[in-house]
């Protein structure tokens, strides 16, 4: 196609709502041209219509497309890194088990009193220190007791969250103590309201000597890093 063929194709594109980049492109020369060819161009409002849609899908799905990339381009980031993390971390020792204990006990453990005492709403930390407690420092299962701590507004299903702590931890009933609720209100409703189970207070029979020494673990941990 000669140069005047195009640029009278051009015009006819232009007229019927077809933009300037996309003529460019389908003829194959510069959209400088293609504005030159096209400057005097009546455009009625209902093809003015059709452009600006046309540039607003256009852009949206480049907007799509550019977050579908970012999202790929996380998921692949962090399955990199999750296969790194199996592969540095292939199980854990009880000296393992002992220092991400103490470092547990440091952040959410009682310092005061002649108690060991342990707080936390996240399952899988309570686990974990129930798992210390009974594996590497030998107390025995019965002097591990329990006390949750919940808002009033979940008694509706209270039963349902002490059935999922007893699950979770193999517990006896008797080392469950009678819940707390705390009065007063929540500001806000989360939308996780069903999958919240408390804050668990994990706690040890006649354990100053264990409290004490928790204590001397995180005080030595703080001479050597000093």
């Amino acid at each position: 196609m000669d140069k005047f063929k195009k640029r009278i194709f051009a015009q006819k594109l232009r007229s019927e709502g077809v933009s300037i980049k996309d003529i460019a492109k389908k003829l194959d020369v510069a959209k400088s041209s293609v504005s030159l060819w096209c400057k005097d161009i009546f455009l009625s409002p209902e093809v003015i219509r059709k452009i600006t849609l046309d540039g607003y899908k256009k852009n949206l799905k480049g907007r799509l497309m550019g977050s579908l990339m970012n999202k790929n381009k996380k998921i692949n980031k962090v399955n990199l890194l999750q296969k790194e993390a199996e592969k540095e971390i292939i199980k854990i020792s009880k000296r393992d088990m002992q220092m991400l204990s103490i470092g547990l006990f440091w952040s959410e453990g009682s310092k005061t009193g002649s108690r060991f005492i342990f707080s936390n709403s996240d399952p899988a930390m309570i686990v974990f220190m129930y798992k210390f407690l009974h594996e590497v420092m030998l107390v025995k299962k019965s002097d591990i007791y329990f006390t949750l701590q919940i808002n009033q507004i979940h008694k509706p299903r209270i039963d349902d969250v002490l059935q999922f702590w007893s699950k979770l931890l193999h517990l006896s009933p008797e080392q469950i103590n009678k819940p707390y609720f705390v009065k007063v209100k929540p500001k806000k409703i989360y939308q996780n309201f069903n999958e919240y189970f408390g804050l668990m207070r994990l706690q040890v029979r006649k354990s100053s000597g264990l409290q004490y020494k928790m204590l001397e673990f995180i005080k030595r941990i703080k001479q050597l890093s000093g």
